[in-house]
Formats: C-alpha cells, sequence, structure tokens
C-alpha cells in the first residue's frame, strides 16, 4: 500500500463521516403503535420537529432511533401530538436501558395474557353454547334478559380486555387517521352494537336477521390479545444478539489508584486510569497493557476462535475474556467511547434501519387501513342490496370479517424482524452491517474488488525463505543479515530484523555501515565484510552468484523479494522477504466465486508481483500498478459495466474507492476509522467475512421476501373469503372469530419465519 496516499485518504475519510454523523442520536420507545400503518405517522411527526436529521421506527422493537438536535421534550411532545406515547431511552449500551425495556416487555405479556383470559373466557363458552345450541336468536323475552346479561358482560369484556384497541382507535380519529386499533374497534364494536339493537329493539330488525353475535366480539378481543403476547415473546428472542453484546460488559474493574486496588463500577473509570485483569475476568474499558503477558479470547467480538496473546505495548478491547496471565492496563477508551459500546450502538442502528425494500412496505402499510375500511362498506353494501336473507346479519359478518382479518400487522413485521435477526447473526461472525440499504445491496454484489496488501496478504514483510550456500546455516546467516539491517529504515530490513527476533539470534553492533541507494547496505562485524542488496549490489561488487541467480529468479517469479548476503566478497545465502498470503485467504476468495461473485484483485505492485499473488489465491482479473487517486475509477468503469461491486480494503487508505463501491468492505481490527467509514465492517482479519457476510445478507433478504409474501397472500386470501365473493360459488362465508384467530397468528408466523435466521450458519452457504 502506498503510504504516501493515507493523510489525504484519512482526510477524504474523516471529511465524510463528520459529514453523515448525527450530532445526537436517542431512541424513543413507543406506545400504543398498533400497526405498520402507524409508523409513518410517527416519523413524519418527528421529522416536523425543528433540529431532527433523520427518525427511523423499528416497528417489531417499537423503538424510533432520531438523530439530530432537538430536545428530548420536543420529541416526545411530537409524537404524544401525533396520538402516541413515548419516553427517551438510555444509551445504546446501557444495561439500564435493556432491563427498562425487558420490565417494559414482560409488563405488557402479563397484560395482554391477562386480557386474552378475559375474552376467552366469555367468549369460548359462548361458542360452544352456539355449537352445541345452534340458536343465537332472540324470539322471548327470556331470551332477550339472558342475552342482556351476555351482552352486559361482553360490554366488560371490551372495557377490560379490549380498552387498548378503542383507545388507540379513538386518538387515531383524533388526528384524522386509522390505524389497527380502527379496524379491530369498529369490527368488535359494530357487531357488540348490532347484537344490542337485536336484544333492546328485536322489533327493528328483521326476524331472520335477529341474531347476536357476542361471542364474536369476546373471541375477537381474546384471540388478537393473544396473537399480541405471542408475537412479543418470539420477537424477544430478535434481540439476543444485542442482549449477548451487552452482557459481555463486566460491571466492575480493579483500578489502581494511588498504589491501592479498588472495585468500582465500571461507568466510573476515567482515561488514563490503571486497572487490573486476573485470568478468567472480562476487560472493562478498552487500554494499553503497560504489566504482564496474557492470552485473550476475543471470539465474542471478532468471531476469531483462537486467543490472542497479548504483552506491554498491546491493546486491549472491553468486553474479551482474559485467558491466562494477569495483567496491568492503562485505560484509553472508557464508557460510551470503547469499541465494545460502539459495537453495540452500529449493530441497534442497523436493526433499526430500513432496507429499500422495507420502506416500500411501509408507505402500502399507510394506505391499507383506509382501504380497508372502505372494501367493508363496499361489501355491507353489496351484501344489503344483492345478498339473500338475512341480509342485514350477511352484511354485518362480512363487513366485520373483513375489518378483522385484513390487518397490516403481519406486513409491519415482515421486513424489521428479518433486518434484526440478521445484522444479529452477522455481528456474531464478526461482521458489523452499519444499515439496512448496506444489507439489501450485499445480497446483489456481482463483482467484488480486493485491494491486495492487508486484505489479501498479511500487509506486513516477513522473511519467506533462507537459501545457505554449503558450510552456512540458517541462522548464522539470518544473525548476520540482522545485524546489518538493524540500522537501516526499510521495510524490508525490519521484516529480517524480527525474524531474527523471533528465533532469538544474537543481533551485532555493525561498524562501517554504508546504504547503497537502490541497491542495499554494507558494513563491517568481527572484521567481516558484509554486503547485502540486489543482484546489481552484487554485480557493481563483483560477487560470484553462481546457481543462486536461477533460484533468485524462481523466489522473485513467487512475487517475493530476493536478497543476496555477501561476506568477505563471497556469496553466503540467498533470503527472501515477501508479504504473505492470509492463510485463509484462497479458501474465502473461493467461496466468494463459487457463490457466482467476480473476484478482482486491486494494486499499486508491479505487474509481476499481482500476478504472482493472483495465481496464487485463485484469482483471474487483476490490475496492477494503479494510483490510489485511480482505484475509485476502476469502481466506475465496473459500475458503468452494470456490476453491483463491493471494494474491500482497509477502511482508511481506500477511502474513495470504498466510497464509490455499491457495498464498502472494511477489513481489519474493526476499532477507529474502520467502524465508522464502510458500510459493512469485517472485524477480523479474514476475507471470509465477505463471504458470511453475503451469505447472511442473501439468507436475509430471501427471509424478508418470504415474509412479505406471505403477508401480502395472506390479506389478499383472507380479505377475499371475507368479503364473500367466493359465497355464490361455494357458500362459504368466513366468520369473524375465524378471521380474528387468523389475524392474530399471521403475525406469529412472520416472526417465527423471521427466527429461522437464528439457526443460519454462514459457512454452510
Amino acid at each position: 500500500m502506498n503510504q504516501a496516499e493515507t493523510p489525504e485518504a484519512e482526510s477524504t475519510c474523516a471529511h465524510s463521516h463528520t459529514e453523515e454523523k448525527p450530532s445526537r442520536t436517542r431512541e424513543l420507545l413507543i406506545d400504543g403503535a398498533g400497526c405498520a400503518s402507524c409508523v409513518s405517522k410517527i416519523e413524519h411527526a418527528l421529522q416536523g420537529v425543528p433540529g431532527v436529521g433523520q427518525a427511523h421506527m423499528n416497528f417489531a422493537e417499537r423503538v424510533v432511533t432520531v438523530s439530530g438536535e432537538a430536545t428530548d421534550a420536543a420529541l416526545v411532545a411530537a409524537v404524544e401530538q401525533a396520538g402516541y406515547h413515548a419516553r427517551v431511552m438510555p444509551g445504546a449500551s446501557s444495561q439500564d436501558a435493556l432491563q427498562e425495556k425487558e420490565q417494559a416487555e414482560r409488563d405488557y405479556y402479563r397484560q395482554r395474557i391477562r386480557e386474552m383470559i378475559l375474552g376467552l373466557g366469555l367468549g369460548v363458552p359462548l361458542m360452544l353454547y352456539g355449537m352445541v345450541i345452534g340458536d343465537m336468536s332472540i324470539n322471548t323475552a327470556a331470551q332477550r334478559m339472558a342475552w342482556l346479561v351476555v351482552g352486559l358482560l361482553t360490554l366488560g369484556v371490551m372495557v377490560f380486555a379490549g380498552r387498548h384497541f378503542f383507545i388507540g382507535a379513538w386518538q387515531s380519529l383524533r388526528h384524522h387517521s386509522a390505524n389497527m386499533d380502527t379496524l379491530i374497534a369498529l369490527g368488535t364494536g359494530t357487531a357488540w352494537v348490532y347484537s344490542m339493537v337485536v336484544v333492546v329493539f328485536p322489533e327493528a330488525v328483521p326476524e331472520m336477521a335477529r341474531h347476536v353475535y357476542f361471542e364474536a366480539t369476546a373471541m375477537i378481543i381474546g384471540l388478537i390479545n393473544l396473537g399480541l403476547a405471542l408475537e412479543l415473546r418470539a420477537r424477544g428472542k430478535t434481540s439476543e444478539a444485542i442482549k449477548r453484546l451487552i452482557g459481555l460488559q463486566p460491571k466492575t474493574a480493579r483500578v489502581i489508584r494511588d498504589g491501592e486496588e479498588t472495585d468500582l463500577p465500571y461507568e466510573e473509570v476515567v482515561q488514563d486510569d490503571r486497572i487490573r485483569v486476573r485470568p478468567g475476568e472480562k476487560i472493562p474499558v478498552d487500554g494499553e497493557v503497560v504489566e504482564g503477558h496474557t492470552s485473550v479470547d476475543e471470539s465474542m467480538l471478532t468471531g476469531e476462535p483462537m486467543p490472542v496473546e497479548k504483552t506491554s505495548g498491546d491493546s486491549v478491547v472491553a468486553g474479551t475474556l482474559n485467558k491466562t496471565g494477569s495483567i496491568v492496563f492503562v485505560a484509553t477508551r472508557v464508557g460510551k467511547d470503547t469499541a465494545l459500546a460502539r459495537i453495540i450502538g452500529m449493530v441497534k442502528q442497523a436493526q433499526n434501519s430500513k432496507p429499500p425494500i422495507g420502506r416500500m412496505a411501509d408507505v402500502i402499510s399507510s394506505y391499507f387501513v383506509p382501504v380497508i375500511m372502505i372494501i367493508a362498506v363496499i361489501s355491507a353494501l353489496a351484501w344489503l342490496n344483492f345478498g339473500p336473507d338475512p341480509a342485514l346479519a350477511f352484511a354485518l359478518v362480512s363487513a366485520t370479517t373483513v375489518l378483522i382479518i385484513a390487518c397490516p400487522c403481519a406486513l409491519g413485521l415482515a421486513t424489521p424482524m428479518s433486518v434484526m435477526v440478521g445484522v444479529g447473526k452477522a455481528a456474531e461472525a464478526g461482521v458489523l452491517i452499519r444499515n439496512g440499504e448496506s444489507l439489501q445491496t450485499a445480497s446483489q454484489i456481482t463483482a467484488m474488488v480486493l485491494d491486495k496488501t492487508g486484505t489479501i496478504t498479511e500487509g506486513a514483510p516477513k522473511v519467506t525463505d533462507i537459501r545457505v550456500v554449503a558450510g552456512e546455516s540458517e541462522a548464522s546467516v539470518l544473525g548476520l543479515a540482522a545485524s546489518l539491517e538493524s540500522g537501516s529504515e526499510h521495510p524490508l530490513a525490519a521484516a529480517i530484523v524480527e525474524s531474527a527476533r523471533e528465533r532469538n539470534l544474537q543481533v551485532g553492533s555493525v561498524s562501517r555501515f554504508n546504504a547503497v541507494v537502490g541497491q542495499g547496505v554494507e558494513g563491517e562485524l568481527d572484521g567481516r565484510h558484509l554486503l547485502f542488496g540486489n543482484e546489481k549490489l552484487m554485480a557493481e561488487r563483483q560477487v560470484d552468484l553462481g546457481e543462486f541467480r536461477e533460484q533468485a529468479q524462481q523466489l522473485a517469479a513467487e512475487a517475493k523479494t530476493p536478497m543476496y548476503l555477501a561476506v568477505d566478497q563471497r556469496l553466503a545465502a540467498v533470503i527472501a522477504v515477501a508479504d504473505p498470503i492470509k492463510e485463509d485467504s484462497v479458501a474465502a476468495i473461493k467461496r466468494l466465486q463459487q457463490r457466482g461473485v467476480r473476484v478482482i484483485m486491486l494494486t499499486g505492485d508491479n505487474r509481476a508481483t499481482a500476478e504472482a499473488i493472483a495465481h496464487k489465491v485463485g484469482i483471474k482479473e487483476f490490475v496492477a500498478e494503479v494510483k490510489p487517486e485511480d482505484k475509485a475509477d476502476k469502481i466506475t468503469a465496473l459500475q458503468a459495466a452494470g456490476e453491483t461491486v463491493g471494494m474491500t480494503g482497509d477502511g482508511i487508505n481506500d477511502a474513495p474507492a470504498l466510497a464509490q463501491a455499491n457495498v464498502g468492505f472494511a477489513i481489519g481490527t474493526g476499532t477507529d476509522v474502520a467502524i465508522e467509514s464502510a458500510d459493512i465492517t469485517l472485524m477480523r482479519g479474514s476475507l471470509h467475512g465477505l463471504a458470511d457476510a453475503i451469505a447472511v445478507s442473501r439468507a436475509t433478504l430471501r427471509n424478508i421476501k418470504q415474509n412479505l409474501f406471505g403477508a401480502f397472500i395472506y390479506n389478499v386470501v383472507g380479505v377475499t373469503f371475507a368479503t364473500g365473493m367466493l359465497y355464490p360459488f361455494f357458500h362459504v362465508l368466513l366468520n369473524p372469530v375465524v378471521a380474528g384467530a387468523a389475524m392474530a397468528f399471521s403475525s406469529v408466523t412472520v416472526v417465527t419465519n423471521a427466527n429461522r435466521l437464528r439457526l443460519f450458519k454462514a459457512q454452510q452457504h
């Protein structure tokens, strides 16, 4: 990677991020949002508040993420004015936020179960009575009195078990809108009012139509409350990725202040505090090790299974698990600035965002309820004018059934449920997806452009081969080369010295050191004259290379840089240095290609090196000698040819190309600029993360389409049956109670299908 491009690219990346970064982000927990049609109203109300940049509601979570400078009070007031209730949640990574939300959900669940018991407690006996006796008509005074008592009991069910539907419907009416509550309130209310008219004023109704529907009202309220409870229970499973991430944060830290160790809540840790972590304990905040040596399990954040060795100068990340040794580290990032807190915030932001396919569902939902109300009226009028006797009863049943069965809950849940699970699954694999749009676009990638250095390769030169002449040993020649190169600042010199240190070789002090520009270095050690450099240096000093020239050429053909070591004008060894290919790059690239993705390597290296690397990893297309500023142009050319392009780089040097690509993948540690610059961040350095991200993305989009298809088909078929369009052919008219059960369980079906994603394993696809 050309280092000269770094400041410009970093500036570009930082500038881009500054423009997009919201000044302040908060989450509002919404009460009273009954269906998908509420989403657009709440978002529109919040976006109308001065100072609000964006407002995105996750209907599945009943949470709105708002960015901008508006005050909390102004946001809550806007939601209240729209007919709903809201409260501001604590921070995204807060245990308090999670506990508050879980407590609210437990209360909601218990309330719905109580209401379900109340509704079905009256509705089931009434339904059984109708099935056994088969007569719910009013013909005598005694029947009128009995059914009057039942009517009052049903009113009690409506007040105590169905009150939230009627309150929601009234608030929507006040704000000139309609939602799920409107449909349920109209359906159950109409059935009850009609039944009470039959009981109190039977003569006002034709004799054939003197039938009561109290059991329908009670059963519908009970079944829909049951459906809401089951939906909540199933929805809770989709948040487990966030729960696990928040659970990684230890509650206390052992802080060393004034020589004394004290256990403090992790919130009280400040920057530059010294913290001790013992074996088996979690690291509470980000920091840099100053004492000790250990291995740290970072799999919960990166997906990398092998523990990472840590010693003085190495960084540690909050939430990771200290395995073997005791260490002391200095806190560098605390609170909401830790990598863990930022990852949690990023995952939540992505879960609450909408892919384009989800925004389409929201638009449809906003028109859905009024259209259904019109269909219900048309259906009733058709039965009254053209239906058989009792036409009035048929009209009532038809209109009520249409209102009940056509609730757009399943439609509203279809997208956010799948997005929440998909983003969570990706996070578990060490893949951080920034938003719903990236999630959807990643599933459509046809071409993946890979930067070479640090992406396909390790990004740091290493000694790969040592070929010695007879009478010499690898250790001795490497020690001599390292002694000579210890005074050089060249990157290849650092690789030689590091290799000697790894082997615990003694590095001597060289005298009369001289750097020969473009050729190598020379010096004296223990009375011996040393030369170390390329073939040109050896030729100038008349060192005979013999058969080693051919070996060096073979190494160069393998994308390695061969260097000759001569001692007292005699060749001693050829040492090759290269940026080694990552162990799993070949397998990961093969996975991408097997999934129909065109893989292209982009590099600033010369053509021979690029060709050698491409051949080794199985890439057929590569572009070499590309200047940093031209990388984005290569992406543009692919897009012009009709490709949906993913670009994978380090998140800093490749910022322009990452920004130009349809989806930018930053590969690296997942901290600092990398997290915030790309559409998708791969927390570990493996290219398998690309294949995992695409696999999860495709599985999620497939799941969304299944949910949307199911929701649409359900509504089309349900409304067709409910209106009675099939009655002339098959004499089938849907019962309102059956409609209530179908509506309640349609949402549960969508949620259950979304939860199937939790079983998805990217590596198997």
